[in-house]
């Protein structure tokens, strides 16, 4: 065997057989070093090819030049590894020096407490007051006086008052931001990881003004790119529909005061939307910190006046902004305060947790931001592994426009072109069209080939429903995972084709045929709580010059918010029809759901609700918690459920589109609102109806008499434990397929447990609408009836291996089976019971 050198001459020397180093000449290592960057696996290039190309190599072993290449090569995962380690470790100084501040605040915040505590048992132990004669009070209220007394700055529309204002907003922010101030009580975030791959340090608000929360993280950009991207909110913040610089203003410091308009949009039909008139100031601090901070400018601060705007509710941002702090070595660390009084008073009580919330705001702002400088961050750093492939810009576009088309659908503004149809008070569909020049003709139904849509006009069908113990993560999965369960297949048909030049004609009740749905992954962020993915459906049927078309049409779908463990996240599925090309030009009209708890239980400043930080620093057992563990304890838990289809269309079929599509929005609350009852956890007595059994008495006896049936047929256990709840638990995560079928001429499947579920992907929900047939091939039909038959007849069958079909339509390959029929209580039949053994989605 060969032993390499260490050092700084490995490149020069290599040891033989018997143990002596062989030095090479420079002349020779540089050939060897093109030859390796010219073919990274030498090894595959033949000897005399290597000599042609480089002569002065002729005199070394293969072997020899093998055990070369095998040196470089672990120098460089050596030197790649060693680069990765000090990144993080540098991350972990940074994220250690956070941990400090934070800690070093804590500690001033339990001092002041303590005092405050001992200062009110004494004044509650003496049952006196404060004297006014106390020389120390008589200090303060002077002091306090004299305070008050002193000249300010001017507080107006000049340059010199609205410096004054600027200056005013940087003081609060940075005592918010840095938690130095008493004007916020901060408690931190439920559910936050620490780590270095944690998003950050976040905190929420406690009983302030409004709702408020504070963030702290590193990202991998310098200042002044963070403070670009940040500045640029309709790029990250999907709420936010526009924002105007109406004016702007150099100080003599070298900063700049902005005076802004900002839109956001409403998250749902039930409110309206809110609009913010501010002040941002930028500037840089003496300590090299860069300060963006933000703030209302209203009649207190007696600066510049913005009128109300139509169908807005103006809102107030109390100081807020960005600190950005230079790293050393590289990157930024970033301090975000978002305070806001967002007029919880203008919209129904129920609704009320929508704009009171401090985590729904925390999710939709603070950690958004976070989240997407540690995007762009990654992207410019390692950009092979980014999870937004090669083109993440673009794919990043094409999320905004989806995000952005969803919201204006849900809004549906005037200045837009919308305009709402006349309708029933009593129905919960609205209806709007939009047959503006540059709504049709723009960016969502003109082509980039030149040749307008044969649609003229855009109709959006829209509603909002209330959902009781419903978790909005698993209806989404659910809406997700399962489209042949609310989607009509000739309206996707007909949606796909309206677009497009050439005529359409509308579709008929279930007039289309579902072949089936298949999920292509796209896109994902580093935490996946936000992916892309193409939906392929096949075989879809629709009418074109009076003709019936058979193909595949492909929708661009957007998922947020599908992990039931996190807080305050806001739930949604967003799709538009697409073509192969993906281009900016392309078409897109958005149609989709938006599903956002309203369970004020789950709010941190709930007095109910209680902050176990030993749970949040559990890293490893987070994917074992339930939606239950994290519900908090309220014994009911409501949601609002935000629907939005658009169709386009010509003018003259506006009396038909809007009656297929009032009927459609209709059916789909339908849909909905049935699955919504039957995966509540009241439903099961379960907190997560996905990841435990099912827990009812009729449940528990099938399993004992699944588990007794196979041990009287075949002589052995199915599974060893003990107890009927043991027994349905084993079965329920048994590593095989096991699932029943009923005794009927067309046998339909009963129950299944985890394992089974995911092989047919389907759900408990939708288990009973799949048939026997359904799941096997034509060859596999054929010997149905009789391998039935024998089932009866001796009480089991083993079934070789092969292939079936999921739900889905997708092939499932395995080992083996067996059936064997299920006897109840009396030893008559109950119904026929498969197990397929090593089973894999192909």
């Amino acid at each position: 065997m060969m032993t390499v050198s260490s050092g700084c001459e490995d490149r020069m020397k290599v040891a033989n057989d018997n143990g002596k180093y062989v030095r090479y000449t420079p002349e020779q290592v540089e050939a060897l070093e093109r030859v390796y960057h010219e073919c990274p696996k030498p090894s595959s290039m033949k000897r005399q090819q290597i000599i042609r190309e480089f002569p002065i190599l002729s005199n070394i072993e293969p072997q020899q030049i093998k055990v070369w290449f095998q040196n470089r090569r672990c120098r460089d995962k050596q030197k790649n590894e060693a680069s990765r380690l000090h990144g993080v470790n540098r991350k972990l100084i940074e994220m250690n020096k956070l941990l400090m501040e934070e800690n070093e605040r804590l500690q001033k915040q339990v001092s002041h407490l303590v005092y405050e505590n001992t200062f009110f048992r004494q004044q509650t132990q003496n049952n006196t007051t404060l004297a006014t004669t106390d020389p120390s009070c008589e200090s303060v209220i002077i002091s306090g006086q004299h305070h008050l007394l002193t000249p300010q700055q001017p507080r107006d529309a000049s340059p010199a008052g609205l410096l004054s204002i600027a200056e005013e907003t940087v003081a609060e922010f940075i005592s918010k931001a840095t938690g130095t101030g008493t004007a916020v009580e901060w408690v931190p975030m439920p559910g936050m990881k620490p780590g270095p791959d944690s998003i950050g340090i976040v905190a929420i608000s406690h009983g302030c003004t409004g709702v408020a929360v504070r963030a702290c993280g590193l990202v991998s950009l310098e200042p002044k790119r963070v403070a670009e991207i940040l500045k640029d909110r309709t790029s990250w913040f999907r709420d936010c529909r526009s924002v105007n610089v109406l004016n702007m203003i150099s100080t003599a410091n070298g900063g700049t005061i902005e005076l802004l308009y900002m839109q956001l949009y409403a998250p749902t039909t039930l409110v309206p939307a809110r609009d913010f008139w501010l002040l941002r100031y930028t500037s840089l601090l003496e300590n090299g910190s860069l300060v963006i901070c933000e703030r209302s400018l209203n009649n207190t601060q007696n600066g510049p006046t913005m009128p109300p705007v139509q169908h807005f509710v103006r809102a107030d941002m109390l100081p807020s902004g960005y600190l950005i702090r230079p790293c050393e070595g590289g990157g930024s660390i970033i301090h975000i305060v978002d305070h806001m009084v967002l007029e919880p008073w203008s919209v129904p009580e129920v609704l009320r947790p929508l704009y009171q919330s401090p985590m729904l705001l925390a999710q939709k702002t603070t950690m958004a931001a976070l989240r997407h400088l540690r995007q762009i961050s990654q992207e410019v750093s390692q950009p092979s592994v980014t999870g937004w492939g090669r083109m993440p810009a673009a794919l990043r576009a094409l999320s905004q426009r989806l995000s952005k088309g969803f919201n204006e659908a849900v809004n549906g503004f005037a200045d837009d072109g919308w305009s709402l149809l006349e309708s029933d008070d009593n129905d919960d569909v609205k209806l709007l069209v939009n047959s503006s020049p540059g709504k049709i003709m723009g960016g969502n139904l003109g082509y980039n080939n030149g040749c307008p849509s044969v649609s003229s006009s855009i109709l959006c069908a829209k509603a909002s429903v209330f959902l009781q113990d419903v978790p909005p993560a698993i209806l989404l999965r659910f809406l997700r995972e399962h489209r042949s369960q609310w989607a009509d297949s000739s309206i996707d048909a007909y949606s796909a084709t309206a677009i497009k030049t050439g005529p359409c004609s509308l579709p008929g009740a279930r007039a289309g045929s579902f072949g089936g749905q298949v999920i292509l992954p796209l896109a994902h962020t580093i935490e996946h709580e936000e992916f892309m993915e193409v939906i392929k459906l096949e075989n879809m049927g629709y009418c074109r010059d009076d003709m019936t078309i058979t193909g595949d049409i492909f929708l661009l779908q957007l998922c947020r918010g599908v992990d039931e463990h996190a807080v305050g996240t806001c739930a949604e599925l967003i799709f538009a029809p697409m073509d192969a090309s993906f281009s900016d030009n392309n078409p897109m009209l958005p149609s989709g759901f938006r599903i956002i708890s309203l369970d004020s239980s789950m709010d941190a400043t709930s007095p109910n609700h209680t902050l176990d930080l030993a749970s949040a620093l559990e890293v490893g057992t987070t994917g074992n918690k339930t939606y239950g563990d994290n519900a908090g304890h309220s014994e009911s838990t409501k949601s609002v459920m935000t629907i939005a289809f658009q169709f386009a269309f010509e003018a003259n079929l506006q009396d038909n589109v809007t009656t297929m599509a009032r009927q459609y929005v209709h059916s789909i609350i339908a849909s909905v609102q049935k699955v919504a009852l039957v995966i509540s956890p009241s439903h099961f007595g379960s907190k997560n109806c996905f990841l435990s059994p099912p827990s009812t008495p009729e449940a528990q006896i099938l399993a004992r008499w699944i588990c007794n049936s196979y041990r009287f047929y075949l002589g052995v256990e199915l599974q060893k434990c003990e107890g009927s709840h043991s027994i349905l638990k084993s079965l329920w995560h048994h590593s095989d397929a096991v699932m029943c079928c009923s005794l009927k001429a067309l046998p339909v499947f009963t129950f299944a447990n985890q394992s089974g579920l995911d092989m047919l992907e389907t759900t408990l929900v939708e288990l009973q609408d799949i048939t026997l047939d359904k799941i096997f091939d034509d060859q596999r039909k054929k010997t149905l009836c009789f391998e039935l038959l024998q089932i009866m007849q001796q009480g089991f069958v083993w079934i070789q291996g092969g292939i079936c079909l999921s739900s889905m339509g997708r092939p499932v390959s395995y080992e083996r089976a067996v059936a064997w029929k299920v006897l109840n209580e009396e030893e008559t039949a109950h119904c026929i019971c498969f197990m397929f053994i090593s089973w894999s989605l192909i």
